[in-house]
């Protein structure tokens, strides 16, 4: 496995990200930030840190220490400094560091900050470039500003669980904290842009991103066949409300998927498995009729696909330019040659828990690309480093 550091300076080499968020849609955007190139200073709590350094097991247990799997998923590319902002020495450290900071985010109630003189009018007034990234709940104004923000209680108020899970069990969460994931992509998203209007104006400015916002965006085709048909969306488990055959098959063996986006797609299945019937058949020529039919279409193909090995069918398919794909583990998913042969996994190694691979950066450039600069830190592991030196403890970085 090859080592990801790179000497290449990435596309946000020189950007300071003073981090004062937790758990993981803050520490997943300010992870985009610094796998970019960027300088990121973790703020924590003494003695207890980041919530998520006690959500194991599993944990990566090293000779000096252990850190959550949890943890080490979204804190690569940062500095720990254990500073308590209830006390004014640990306030005062954090204004230090945004007076030259680029960028803040922090997902603390809202308030809170601001009863600490480090909210963004505070900060701003002696940085007026600052960028300051707040990622709330529900919103920092309206109904529910204030109320704190769960990835699992937004899954279901935003409607995600009402139409995930099999059509006659029951409302399903998505098997990860898919809200708190859309929202720190969100949150980077909204940092960059910022960033880049502030080369034309020369002013930051304050942006929040919510994870029920980002819920709501996030189910992008759903929410508007609602607002077009105010009809209320419902479960489909492993199929496709407007597309067939996009569902998930049993084979002789195991599951698989298929994928039909478009009509040439199932012409050139039903060449693929000898499905010449079904090819012929007008009711099912067109995705409308497909749609129509659907229990037809889906009830001869399940017969067929369970004659064989998923691997003979996905062979078939996958010479015939039809997309597919097996249900696989993730334990499969990580040996998959799609990950092993594209440096998709990087070693990593901590100064408490040791050596444990970490997933690569999914962004990739030519020139200035995302690597591993630093490992996930421990608790206060720079804190004297970065109370000396302040952002000068990155020089040569």
């Amino acid at each position: 496995m090859p080592d990801p550091r790179s000497t290449s300076p990435g596309p946000l080499a020189g950007v300071r990200v003073l981090d004062l968020s937790r758990v993981l849609a803050g520490p997943l955007c300010t992870m985009v930030l610094g796998d970019l190139g960027a300088h990121v200073v973790k703020i924590e709590r003494p003695g207890t840190g980041d919530d998520t350094r006690t959500w194991g097991p599993p944990w990566a247990q090293g000779p000096d220490g252990r850190e959550s799997a949890y943890y080490l998923s979204v804190n690569r590319n940062k500095r720990s400094v254990a500073a308590d902002l209830k006390a004014e020495e640990g306030r005062e450290l954090v204004r230090r560091l945004a007076r030259e900071a680029d960028v803040v985010v922090e997902n603390f109630a809202p308030g809170m900050l601001e009863d600490w003189g480090l909210g963004y009018d505070a900060l701003s007034a002696e940085n007026p470039r600052l960028v300051f990234c707040s990622i709330t709940g529900y919103g920092s104004d309206g109904p529910e500003a204030g109320r704190p923000g769960y990835d699992f209680a937004v899954q279901a108020r935003a409607g995600w669980m009402a139409i995930t899970g099999d059509p006659q069990g029951a409302p399903t969460k998505a098997g990860v904290a898919i809200v708190d994931v859309l929202t720190g992509q969100n949150a980077a998203i909204a940092v960059l842009a910022a960033l880049q209007e502030r080369e034309r104006s020369g002013r930051g400015q304050r942006v929040e991103v919510s994870l029920f916002d980002s819920a709501l965006a996030g189910l992008v085709n759903v929410t508007q066949a609602a607002l077009v048909t105010g009809a209320e969306p419902r479960r489909w488990g492993n199929a496709h409300a407007t597309i067939v055959p996009y569902q998930a098959f049993q084979a002789a063996d195991r599951t698989f998927v298929v994928a039909v986006g478009n009509d040439a797609q199932w012409r050139r299945l039903c060449a693929a498995i000898g499905a010449d019937d079904l090819g012929a058949d007008e009711r099912f020529a067109t995705n409308p009729g497909r749609v129509e039919n659907r229990e037809d279409v889906v009830g001869a193909l399940a017969d067929r696909f369970r004659t064989r090995p998923a691997s003979e069918w996905l062979g078939m398919m996958q010479d015939g330019g039809v997309p597919c794909a097996p249900v696989q583990s993730v334990g499969e998913a990580l040996a998959d040659p799609a990950t092993t042969e594209r440096d998709g996994v990087w070693p990593m190694e901590g100064a408490t828990y040791g050596a444990v691979p970490t997933v690569a950066s999914p962004l990739r450039f030519a020139r200035t690309p995302a690597a591993l600069r630093d490992p996930a830190p421990a608790l206060g592991e720079h804190t004297g480093q970065i109370e000396d030196l302040g952002w000068d403890a990155f020089e040569g970085h």
